[in-house]
C-alpha cells in the first residue's frame, strides 16, 4: 500500500505543479492580449478549467496521498517543515483563483512583469520542498 500511495503522491503532486507552472504563465498572455475580446474570452476558457479540472482535484489528491504517506512513514520533524512549505504553496494557488477571478470580471490591475514574477513561487517551493524529501533534516 504505501508505494502505491507514493506513486499516486508523486502523479498528483506533479499534475498540481504542472498547473501552478502553467497558469501565472496564462495570466501573462491574457493580460498582454487584453484589447482583444476573443483572446480573452479564450484565455477565461483556459484559465477555468486548467484551474478547475487539473489544479483542484490535483492539490487534494497531493494532501490526500501526502496525509497517507505520513500514515505509513511516521512522524518526522522535517515533514512539519514541509507541511508548512506544502501550506503557503495550498495558499498561493488559492491566490491564483483570485487573480482568475478577477481576470474573469475584466479587474486589470496586474502587471505582467509582476504576473512574471510570482510564476518563479512555485518553482522556489518545489526546489525546497524536494531538498527536504531527499535530505531530511533534523
Amino acid at each position: 500500500m504505501y508505494e502505491t500511495l507514493k506513486v499516486l503522491h508523486i502523479i498528483s503532486f506533479v499534475s498540481w505543479f504542472a498547473g501552478l507552472f502553467y497558469l501565472p504563465r496564462l495570466f501573462v498572455y491574457h493580460i498582454e492580449n487584453n484589447t482583444n475580446k476573443e483572446m480573452n474570452e479564450v484565455f477565461q476558457r483556459m484559465e477555468y478549467k486548467l484551474l478547475r479540472i487539473i489544479m483542484n482535484p490535483a492539490m487534494i489528491l497531493t494532501w490526500v496521498f501526502g496525509l497517507g504517506l505520513i500514515h505509513y512513514v511516521g512522524f518526522a520533524w522535517w515533514l512539519i517543515l514541509k507541511l508548512i512549505l506544502v501550506a503557503i504553496l495550498t495558499w498561493f494557488h488559492m491566490y491564483l483563483a483570485k487573480i482568475r477571478k478577477n481576470l474573469e470580471h475584466n479587474y486589470r490591475d496586474y502587471s505582467s512583469r509582476y504576473l512574471r514574477i510570482i510564476n518563479e513561487v512555485p518553482t522556489i517551493l518545489l526546489v525546497l520542498i524536494v531538498i527536504l524529501v531527499v535530505v531530511k533534516p533534523f
